[in-house]
């Protein structure tokens, strides 16, 4: 029988069942403990975050003069934390050649009529161009697991490749990594090869539904799987990004597997997760999401997305387009701070788009909008584009990100950094309608940088760009 620990290496002891069964029954118990209610608010309103069991009791809780303070807190919290300013990024999917055998995902290994596909080096250069050119300056890079055909040396080649390209004023400047758990030496070597935030989602926290639905490959090894962050960060990555797919168990029981994966990496680590993604089960070739009874509705999402807010507020939070249009806007002032524009989920894509009989897609993309609509329309909501980078090539990472993150220092970088890069893809990739846009938006928020020093620095370098053709500033 494991015990709870959240300080151990041991994955069914910082992630323990029992303490989960003994947290949604202490949520169900004080669901409608108004004074507790009010206590775990009061606590949340510091800022420094609320652990699991508290966090569930907020979920569990159906009162709705509380879920409205919940909600206008978690907006509260985003805003002090992140300000307007939302992140652009782009996955970019190298092979869906996969030996595993997950149920829910079009990869696995049985499913005989997806197209199987893996970009050769030219391609992933005429892909990268072809993103340079939408104006994208981040990248999350994606592949299934097969030793054979995707080996750690084909990642490593592909990054390399993806950093080489300079397209006109295009450059990727970031490149994260979502690709399955792997060794020490592994991660080393992806950290030596400059990746941003590597990225693994555990899918489910719940043990037995885990092994389940991962009935074969390397991928059905739970411990291996979940410990994988403990090893990323010893072998030297200082930003990692977890997630659980929502629709595969409870959603309850997620929300608090998620919240005990982040405080064991704190506790451990002496620093939680970068990002937090919260993606919900999508319709894609040989996968039903009806099949999975666990599905959440829009509401629920939204409540999960505002108490993640709440309970870790310096974590980035992403959104993919596998959500509509009107989920997302009403998830980003949430909590949401990431989020994909133009993005195409097959191997390649963004060169020629796919026919739907030569499909090679993990899963159907809600959200079809370009990158010029999305980031025109993140605008008119009063948002920031930003295709910042720089407290990566700044080595503001890991426990320094952290800590200027908690003491809300790090929008002294971030929103002058936003305001440049948005008006590099002003200059360069916006069509005429998001330009005038964008253009009253930086003017105006040049006006909020508190430091009027930072602020002429600022304005100096729009200015370049503007009218110098140069790139590339940051704080």
């Amino acid at each position: 029988m494991y015990k709870y620990d959240k300080s151990s290496l041991i994955a069914e002891e910082f992630i323990n069942d029992d303490e989960i069964q003994k947290t949604l029954k202490y949520a169900d118990e004080n669901k409608d403990n108004l004074e507790l209610i009010d206590k775990i608010i009061e606590k949340a309103k510091l800022k420094k975050g609320i652990d699991h069991r508290e966090a569930s009791v907020l979920l569990a809780c159906e009162n709705e003069q509380k879920l409205e303070e919940i909600f206008s807190l978690a907006k509260q919290i985003k805003k002090d934390f992140y300000g307007d300013r939302i992140v652009m990024f782009a996955p970019l999917y190298l092979s869906n050649y996969c030996v595993n055998g997950c149920l829910y995902c079009p990869y696995h290994a049985k499913n005989k009529h997806i197209r199987r596909k893996k970009l050769t080096q030219e391609e992933v250069k005429n892909e990268v161009i072809a993103l340079q050119d939408m104006g994208h300056k981040r990248l999350a890079i994606e592949a299934g697991e097969d030793p054979v055909n995707n080996p750690l040396e084909y990642i490593l080649e592909c990054i390399e490749t993806i950093y080489s390209i300079k397209h006109k004023n295009g450059a990727i400047r970031r490149v994260n990594v979502n690709i399955a758990a792997t060794t020490v030496e592994n991660y080393r070597r992806l950290k030596n090869a400059g990746i941003g935030t590597y990225i693994l989602f555990q899918e489910t926290y719940n043990k037995q539904s885990y092994e389940a639905l991962h009935p074969t490959g390397p991928k059905h090894n739970y411990a291996y799987h979940t410990e994988a962050m403990d090893r990323a960060m010893q072998g030297g990555i200082d930003d990692v990004g977890i997630g659980a797919l929502f629709g595969l168990e409870l959603y309850r029981y997620e929300l608090a597997g998620l919240l005990m994966h982040a405080e064991h990496l704190e506790a451990v680590h002496g620093v939680g997760p970068h990002t937090i993604s919260v993606p919900r089960v999508r319709k894609a070739d040989d996968i039903d999401p009806d099949a999975f009874d666990n599905g959440i509705s829009d509401e629920t999402f939204e409540k999960i997305v505002a108490i993640l807010r709440i309970a870790v507020p310096y974590t980035g939070m992403i959104i993919s387009t596998r959500e509509s249009q009107d989920v997302r806007e009403r998830v980003l002032e949430l909590g949401v701070s990431q989020i994909s524009g133009g993005s195409r989920t097959s191997v390649g894509g963004y060169v020629e788009p796919e026919s739907e009989e030569d499909n090679s897609a993990q899963f159907d993309v809600s959200d079809q909008r370009s990158l010029d609509e999305v980031v025109s329309w993140l605008m008119e909501l009063g948002y920031i584009p930003s295709f910042c980078t720089a407290c990566y090539r700044e080595g503001r990472t890991g426990d320094r990100f952290m800590s200027l993150c908690k003491k809300g220092q790090i929008q002294n970088c971030c929103h002058p950094n936003a305001l440049m890069t948005l008006e590099e893809y002003l200059v360069d990739y916006a069509s005429e309608q998001t330009r005038a846009i964008g253009e009253k938006v930086i003017a105006e928020q040049l006006n909020n940088i508190p430091n009027e020093k930072v602020r002429k620095i600022a304005q100096e370098h729009i200015n370049d760009i503007k009218n110098n053709n140069k790139r590339d500033f940051r704080f």
